[in-house]
């Protein structure tokens, strides 16, 4: 049961972390994107990608080792869902990860390289929509706390 209560914590502990570092990028994003900027940048993608490691590795091992056992999970639509919007946040959170570096890299050979606006546009669209899909996956974990048996 400690067990149980500790990966629990650990996974919402972990969800907010997420949720702020993509707050924070949004804000980044939000702002002209110069030298210090990009480094921040570079800093909490990297934060963002090890925290979302550790909330998959939470997740599953809620699944597979949690009291509620891996039935109660794997034959619950709402869990599918919840999975499926966090599988297209990470499928969406490569493309900033990649812009970060590559403007990283043009920065060190140009240290007054500003990247241009219609990227910043645009990466800021998606880390609002993963801002979205993490809204959606509070709401399946809603879904699956109160109707675990429901099936849709």
């Amino acid at each position: 049961m400690l067990k149980d209560f500790i990966l629990a914590s650990l996974h919402h502990l972990l969800a907010f972390g997420l949720v702020a570092m993509l707050v924070t990028q949004s804000v980044l994003l939000s702002r002209s994107v110069d030298g210090a900027a990009l480094k921040r940048l570079a800093g909490v993608d990297r934060g963002y990608g090890m925290v979302a490691t550790l909330l998959l590795v939470v997740g599953l091992m809620r699944v597979f080792q949690g009291i509620k056992g891996e039935d109660f999970y794997l034959h619950n639509p709402w869990f599918h869902a919840k999975l499926g919007a966090f599988v297209l946040a990470a499928l969406l959170s490569v493309l900033p990860t990649l812009r970060f570096l590559r403007w990283r890299k043009a920065l060190k050979a140009d240290s007054g390289y500003l990247p241009p606006a219609t990227e910043v546009a645009a990466l800021r669209r998606i880390v609002r929509i993963e801002l979205l899909l993490i809204a959606v996956i509070l709401v399946a974990a809603a879904g699956m706390a109160r109707y675990g048996g429901l099936h849709l």
